[in-house]
């Protein structure tokens, strides 16, 4: 996913944040709001990591997230 995509869809990507980080509070993750600046930031401070290494894991998780499913999708899906 794309940080704009991320940022879009902050609600999905959050529940995901917070399954593989649980140093990060749901206050945190609410003024992250999808910046991916911010979310470097707690990341770095919570995780107590330099800058670099923050950006790194961040960027890592980032890329291997995938776009929750569009509703209309799911619309068919229902009987099977």
């Amino acid at each position: 996913m794309n940080w704009e995509q991320i940022k879009q869809d902050w609600r999905f990507v959050s529940q995901r944040v917070m399954l593989t980080w649980g140093k990060l509070s749901e206050d945190d993750l609410v003024f992250i709001g999808g910046d991916r600046g911010r979310f470097v930031d707690l990341y770095s401070q919570r995780y107590g990591c330099d800058g670099s290494a923050a950006i790194l894991r961040v960027d890592d998780f980032a890329r291997g997230l995938a776009l929750p499913p569009h509703p209309a999708t799911l619309i068919g899906r229902a009987g099977r």
